[in-house]
């Protein structure tokens, strides 16, 4: 009944995209990269959502919440922050200048070859570290919740790993590389629904399970009685999220991600006018600040469960979803979690297509190519980059605690970009040379930092204060030598007329009320 179910859920997913989607432009650029420019609130809100909540939150952050408690909630918090600076700082500059790619901007700010490095980087930051995580750590949940050994038959853990990351790559990759963005946008959207009610449906049981079989209230109280220092929002040294720490690395992680990163505004950049953008990415900011009841608590639920069992951090979410769910039940969900990993997967994979086909295919390799021939070397880049992530994601069994691992390896290109950006953004006269300047020195001190010196940097300081630092560094760098060497005329935007630019008339006041409601939660739980 588990495994039918899961495939019913799946296979109607994808004939209702379908449905939805089959009259779209798949072979322009705007069509296929920017959805047309026809993205609403709603499934702009609902793709934010399902393309951040997969399955490295919902293994990685709940197994991170199992070691942790609540402390670790900063992750999706504190991106309550980051989405209000999205939508009314960042967005309106997006959408002005008309773009599909983070790197069209930096050309536009700074030159072409700011253009070219940038692009490269996100490029190769995608293919080498998100993908296989995203591979890697959708396998690890859906093996341990569909009980892949017992319908396989096969002992070997690391072969059903290689079976579930094929499933997911192939599934991913129909919708990523043939559909584009409105394709992505639109299951997202629908992926979204189904896996909300399960997420809340994991804590529901999962309550349930740890009182016994009586009320959720009780089971909460339950959890709290039995260790109340695991439900401070405010973690210690000795824990992943320290809290002087939510003012450095973890604050500018959130930032780039929310607001620089290409695989999540790529859809911000196709909406249909900024009052819709910025109505989805405020949407998208409410559901955040409650995520923890689905993103943390349950891996606070596992613990209690399972603690002193034979059950790591990364298979604890897997591990509880399969022992609180009915079984029919635990096939909706799994089919609501590969939607959750497919929609990562396959964001990332066309954004990796669109940045690599404007950015580098119709910039460097063929410049007098047409839309058709743009897009199909987007397609055929998303089929080598996923054949790569097929083949690397089961590397990653030696990674450790996978949700630090990826926070730690995103920071080698986060820090650098948005350094580059903000500074970019505020100041009118910093130079090419400066942005060069500034991405040279950063990416080389975070891959240092990350590789060769992250033992003696962690016996002095936690690793997210070295991110603070080298940014602060990377910033006045990129000052100094644009002072040194300023552009020729002070930059000044131009509005390409693609987009109406008319702000939402509560943009601000929703803004001040989830900052307002971002901090009353840390005060509330401060202890």
């Amino acid at each position: 009944m588990t495994l039918l179910t899961f495939f019913f859920f799946t296979a109607l997913v994808a004939a209702i995209t379908w449905w939805i989607t089959r009259q779209d432009d798949h072979h322009s650029e705007e069509g296929y990269f920017l959805a047309g420019r026809r993205l609403t609130a709603g499934f702009i809100a609902g793709s934010l959502l399902l393309t951040n909540l997969s399955t490295e939150q919902l293994v990685g952050l709940n197994g991170s919440a199992f070691a942790d408690g609540l402390s670790v909630m900063a992750w999706e918090v504190v991106a309550g922050l980051a989405l209000v600076a999205l939508a009314l700082f960042f967005l309106p500059r997006y959408l002005k200048s008309g773009i599909a790619t983070v790197p069209q901007f930096f050309e536009e700010r700074f030159g072409p070859t700011t253009r070219s490095v940038t692009t490269v980087i996100f490029v190769a930051a995608y293919a080498l570290i998100l993908l296989p995580i995203i591979l890697y750590t959708g396998a690890r949940g859906l093996t341990g919740m569909l009980d892949v050994p017992g319908l396989t038959g096969i002992e070997s853990d690391a072969v059903n790993l290689w079976i579930v990351v094929v499933l997911i790559a192939l599934l991913g990759s129909a919708y990523a590389i043939w559909g584009g963005l409105r394709t992505v946008a639109v299951s997202d959207t629908i992926n979204g629904f189904g896996l909300l009610v399960g997420g809340l449906l994991i804590t529901y049981f999962g309550l349930k399970a740890v009182a016994g079989g009586g009320g959720v209230f009780e089971g909460l109280s339950r959890l709290y009685e039995s260790d109340p220092e695991r439900f401070t929002s405010l973690g210690t040294s000795s824990q992943q999220v320290p809290w002087p720490t939510l003012f450095t690395g973890v604050l500018l992680l959130n930032l780039f991600y929310w607001t620089t990163n290409q695989q999540i505004i790529q859809r911000t950049f196709g909406a249909k006018s900024l009052a819709e953008g910025q109505k989805g990415i405020l949407l998208a900011g409410a559901f955040k600040v409650l995520a923890p009841i689905i993103l943390v608590l349950p891996g606070m639920i596992a613990f209690y469960l399972f603690a002193g069992q034979n059950v790591d951090k990364d298979s604890a979410y897997g591990v509880l979803v399969h022992e609180v769910l009915p079984g029919p039940l635990t096939g909706f969900f799994a089919a609501a979690m590969i939607g959750a990993i497919l929609s990562s997967y396959n964001s990332v994979l066309n954004s990796t297509a669109t940045l690599f086909s404007l950015g580098i295919y119709k910039k460097q390799i063929n410049p007098a190519a047409d839309h058709s021939a743009t897009v199909k070397a987007g397609k055929w880049v998303g089929v080598a980059v996923a054949l790569f992530a097929t083949l690397t994601a089961p590397l990653l069994t030696r990674a450790g605690g996978i949700f630090t691992y990826l926070q730690e390896m995103n920071g080698i290109y986060f820090i650098p970009l948005l350094g580059v950006m903000l500074v970019g953004l505020v100041n009118r006269t910093a130079s090419e040379k400066a942005a060069l300047a500034s991405l040279g020195f950063s990416l080389t001190a975070m891959i240092l930092g990350s590789f060769v010196f992250k033992e003696a940097i962690t016996a002095r300081m936690n690793f997210f204060h070295y991110m603070g630092l080298v940014f602060a560094l990377s910033v006045v760098l990129m000052l100094v030598v644009g002072k040194l060497y300023p552009r020729e005329t002070p930059y000044q935007q131009q509005h390409s007329g693609d987009v109406e630019l008319t702000p939402w008339k509560h943009a601000r006041l929703a803004g001040g009320v989830l900052f307002g409601v971002v901090l009353t939660i840390y005060l509330l739980l401060a202890r």
